[in-house]
């Protein structure tokens, strides 16, 4: 049996950027942290058309280079230039810009398999070590700490265990931890497609009565689309053959890249609203979508536990030597009460305005887009809502 200072319940994105957000201060602590994770992480990175990708907000941006991580990303990352949101059949429509903004980009969008390929190969193996591939079957809380049960029949005991898995693998449930799930009615299902024309870093946000449509421009001319419909209609477009496909996206969507060209794997994610009853106990964190898992199209989810990520490290480092004080977490709660509250709320309200179809509710989309577009307060506003901005600008993090 082994013991460490903290012990990260799952290696992805975001446990993966919460140990680099750590490191350098464990180095200088002697902490040593332990990032369990199922899937062993590639040493390479191999590009593929599918490969699956996040939108990174402009204050996740910030975040990463604070991290000395961004230089190591920016060469497949593809920056969001300008943004244009509109109303299925309507006539109104809102456009947000980088140059409007003062920025660079609004955002970017990066491959997962890129994100992690940089995370990982920026972690010391002196201070962060992998448990790979393994799972934590049984978590047991001790007077100071959690003793971690593997798959293996090893055991890990630890000061500070945070539970960063997505949820997945029943632990929260196993620690009597309820979570909220509250249904959309809605499934997404993502893809990579190619269009005639260059997106130029232009994203899309488009609202029908039947559910939202985002493309998010990708490097190589390609494009994340993420196209929500009921669950029956999801499953419908999932089964179609290739070209049908396209003409009913091509239908949907309209012309303004063009013909649509090459749609890549398909993938179906049923939606939830899920909020943790609990994100802090003493010695335990519940942290990413363990915590929260929010409606991809706003494009906040990632965004929002990445600001978790810095915020519970900054805490931590600032704290006691030892890490699981209660008093400490909770402060870390406290810090992020409000981002949080409010990111989930607007990524929630936005998305039920526009995906719902009664006729003045409509109505008062199409007055709210033009509204947008035309008040300069209105659309900075939401702006610095898409960029990660709007709570606490992530200046004071950078």
């Amino acid at each position: 049996m082994s013991r460490v200072q903290i012990a990260i319940i799952g290696g992805g994105l975001v446990g993966a950027s919460l140990a680099l957000a750590l490191q350098a201060g464990a180095r200088e602590r002697q902490w040593k942290i332990v990032l369990i994770e199922p899937y062993a992480p590639g040493d390479s990175y191999q590009p593929s058309y599918d490969a699956r990708g996040s939108a990174l907000s402009y204050g996740s941006q910030l975040i990463y280079q604070r991290l000395g991580l961004w230089k190591a990303i920016a060469p497949r990352a593809e920056a969001i230039k300008n943004i244009h949101i509109s109303d299925r059949g309507r006539f109104a429509a809102a456009r947000i810009s980088a140059s409007e903004e003062g920025v660079p980009a609004l955002g970017y969008v990066v491959e997962n398999a890129w994100l992690g390929h940089c995370l990982w190969a920026a972690l010391d193996s002196d201070v962060v070590e992998w448990r790979c591939p393994a799972q934590v079957e049984h978590m047991q809380a001790l007077s100071d700490g959690y003793q971690l049960r593997l798959d293996d029949g090893s055991s890990i005991d630890c000061d500070l265990a945070i539970l960063a898995d997505g949820g997945r693998s029943g632990l929260r449930e196993q620690l009597g931890i309820h979570a909220k799930s509250t249904p959309y009615g809605q499934t997404a299902l993502i893809s990579n497609i190619s269009t005639a024309l260059p997106h130029q870093g232009l994203a899309f946000e488009r609202f029908t009565d039947d559910g939202p449509l985002a493309l998010l421009p990708l490097p190589d001319n390609r494009c994340v689309l993420i196209w929500t419909r009921e669950p029956k209609e999801a499953q419908r477009l999932y089964d179609l053959p290739d070209q049908q496909f396209l003409h009913e996206l091509q239908r949907c969507f309209g012309y303004r890249l063009g013909a649509i060209q090459q749609v890549g794997s398909r993938h179906l994610y049923p939606l939830s609203l899920v909020e943790s009853s609990e994100q802090v106990r003493a010695n335990l964190v519940v942290l990413g979508n363990a915590a929260h898992s929010l409606h991809p199209v706003a494009g906040q989810g990632y965004n929002l536990s990445l600001r978790d990520s810095m915020a519970l490290a900054d805490c931590l480092l600032a704290g006691p030597a030892t890490p699981g004080d209660l008093a400490t977490l909770q402060r870390f709660q406290s810090k992020q009460q409000l981002d949080q509250a409010f990111t989930i709320g607007f990524s929630d309200q936005v998305t039920r305005l526009f995906s719902n179809g009664h006729p003045w509710l409509a109505g008062g989309r199409n007055l709210g887009l033009l509204g947008l577009d035309l008040l300069p307060p209105a659309k900075r506003w939401f702006a610095r809502q898409a960029m990660g901005l709007g709570v606490r600008g992530a200046e004071d993090k950078a």
